[in-house]
């Protein structure tokens, strides 16, 4: 439905006291609005971090992710273009700048709502609520394991919400959503135990909140600048934090709530075609059954499938019941391979090629990318408060490809880049490019698998051979708290030293060299050949030598690797293998 472009002088003044359709001026106020809103409130939204270590970045890569996509679009923005198709062109910028798993997120929602109101040259009030019903729709295909507290919460009050009040006007919808999605935000801290640990609600959730209270303001006609504090909590009924639940853990795992324990056996992904939206639907059900980490995107006769699963054949059986797959890809997962056999290249890997492989890897400090440069890899920085975006992955993917390798395998080298890599990486293949993604979620993870990197190998078997040496690893670091929390170690206070082990706050401590020790003895407890000595950036000497010692004291003839990564936030990272 288009929206008539002729309801009124009042489609784009913000003088006025009310919109009652947005025109393509208004679309863009409300971005300009969002934006500035990320950039001040940022800080305040990265602070919502369930784990008390400052890297939670997820207001940080909202606003870098909306700040760069907005420069894309107005860089090749034509003469005339209504607001359907302006929205178009934002939503695919928005994939390419996505930084961080919010970012990607937030990349979905955009082109959820940018379907909703393909063809309107205005978006009175059934267009809007088309938008964020689909919206909310690509929000929640876009997570494996969707769950209530999240911002998923927040998306689908706001599309319930809308749909309720679709025979209203557009200044009455605006302020019904608002007020949903600011108590949907406050419920998430109830609804996901890991909030109520962290005393906190979601990060994400509140992200989209700002969004919702621009547009508010946008179909009120204030004319506001974008540094109004939205979301604000003397503007709202809730805070944005509260005490932590007494009795509960924070583990680091349940930074997205969604982490599984069990690693499935295969990476399967094809792309399909002559598929309908109804065979999509099972088809991703079937996969839901069969695995996790499913992903089912596209349209328009050709839709992009990805999943990790146990039964490779079972996930291609279900495309070929729902279209027609092709470009199959099987790559192992499975932590138990030390090498890929005969069997497994024969199901994993695509036709040995002359070119070999390239690599692609983050790295969170300049000494970590000196050592994967070393071995040939384009190394990007990446870290908190400045992840990889998909388009610098894109990028790097084919500018190695351009060099003239035959595929391309890419190291995300932390869990909140993974999302954005694999996004590049399906970008690749639709491209033509053979690329895979290795889930190294630490970067010592990631130096276990350059370990067994070959560059003139077929990027199918590097990338099988790397994820069993990365899934391997047990990893674990030092850092030190920056708030109040619960840990599985004890309660911390800013400024205690924090031990990390597999993910989890194991020991709380005062003293870098007693914390650091603890861990590493922990990390061998269970045996281990090669221990990965990763400093920061102001790690002290003696430190190093204090984990080094009781390393070789723990394990005789443990072979120790130290690297100078140079990363901020932990002062030592460790790995063993």
């Amino acid at each position: 439905m288009r929206g008539d472009a002729s309801d009124g002088a009042d489609v784009g003044n913000p003088a006025t006291d009310r919109l009652r359709v947005l025109d393509l001026a208004a679309v863009r106020r409300w971005a300009v609005i969002v934006r500035a809103a990320f950039a001040s409130r940022r800080v305040e939204i990265d602070a919502l971090n369930v784990f008390p270590v400052p890297d939670g970045d997820t207001g940080t890569n909202l606003y870098l992710t909306l700040d760069a996509a907005l420069d894309k679009t107005r860089d090749r923005e034509p003469a005339a273009a209504g607001a359907g198709e302006r929205l178009t062109d934002f939503a695919k910028s928005l994939l390419w700048t996505a930084r961080g798993n919010s970012g990607v997120i937030l990349s979905q929602i955009v082109r959820g709502f940018a379907e909703g109101c393909a063809g309107a040259e205005v978006i009175d009030v059934p267009v809007l609520v088309r938008g964020l019903v689909r919206a909310d729709e690509l929000a929640w295909q876009a997570v494996t394991d969707p769950k209530e507290g999240t911002i998923l919460s927040v998306s689908r009050a706001v599309a319930e919400t809308a749909t309720a009040h679709a025979d209203e006007d557009l200044r009455t919808v605006s302020v019904a959503l608002r007020d949903a999605a600011r108590v949907a935000l406050e419920h998430t801290t109830d609804q996901l135990p890991v909030l109520a640990r962290a005393g906190v609600v979601d990060a994400g959730g509140a992200g989209l909140v700002i969004i919702i209270e621009a547009l508010e303001r946008v179909c009120a006609g204030e004319d506001v600048d974008g540094s109004a504090q939205l979301g604000t909590p003397d503007q709202q009924e809730h805070p944005w934090t509260r005490q932590p639940t007494t009795g509960c853990s924070v583990a680091a795992d349940d930074l997205d709530g969604m982490q599984a324990a069990h690693i499935p056996e295969f990476e399967v992904m094809y792309l399909l075609a002559d598929s309908t939206e109804d065979q999509i639907r099972e088809l991703r059900q079937r996969l839901v059954e069969l695995g996790d980490s499913v992903l089912v995107v596209g349209g328009d006769g050709l839709w992009n499938v990805h999943a990790h699963v146990d039964d490779a054949g079972g996930a291609v059986e279900a495309g070929l019941a729902a279209g027609r797959p092709h470009r199959v890809r099987i790559t192992s997962l499975s932590a138990e391979s030390e090498a890929p056999g005969p069997d497994q290249r024969a199901r994993a890997a695509l036709p040995l090629r002359a070119g070999g492989s390239g690599l692609v890897a983050c790295a969170a400090g300049e000494g970590i990318a000196e050592v994967f440069r070393a071995s040939g890899a384009l190394a990007i920085a990446s870290a908190p408060g400045q992840r990889a975006s998909t388009g610098q992955f894109v990028e790097a993917i084919h500018q190695q490809h351009a060099a003239g390798v035959s595929g391309v395998v890419v190291l995300p080298n932390d869990g909140d880049t993974q999302l954005a890599a694999a996004a590049a990486v399906r970008a690749a293949s639709d491209d033509g490019v053979e690329a895979y993604l290795v889930q190294a979620r630490t970067v010592v993870q990631g130096l276990a698998a350059l370990a067994v990197f070959e560059q003139r190998q077929s990027a199918a078997d590097n990338a099988l051979a790397m994820q069993a040496a990365a899934s391997a690893t047990r990893h674990g670091g030092v850092t030190v708290s920056n708030r109040e929390a619960l840990t599985s170690g004890g309660p911390c206070e800013p400024g205690d030293i924090l031990g990390i082990v597999d993910g989890d706050i194991v020991i709380v401590g005062s003293d870098q060299e007693t914390v650091g020790v603890e861990v590493v003895r922990r990390l061998l407890a269970s045996g281990g050949e090669l221990l990965t000595v990763v400093t920061g950036a102001d790690a002290p000497e003696e430190l190093t030598a204090a984990i080094v010692r009781a390393a070789r004291d723990e394990a005789l003839g443990l072979e120790v690797t130290h690297i100078r990564g140079g990363q901020a936030v932990y002062s030592v990272l460790l790995g063993v293998e």
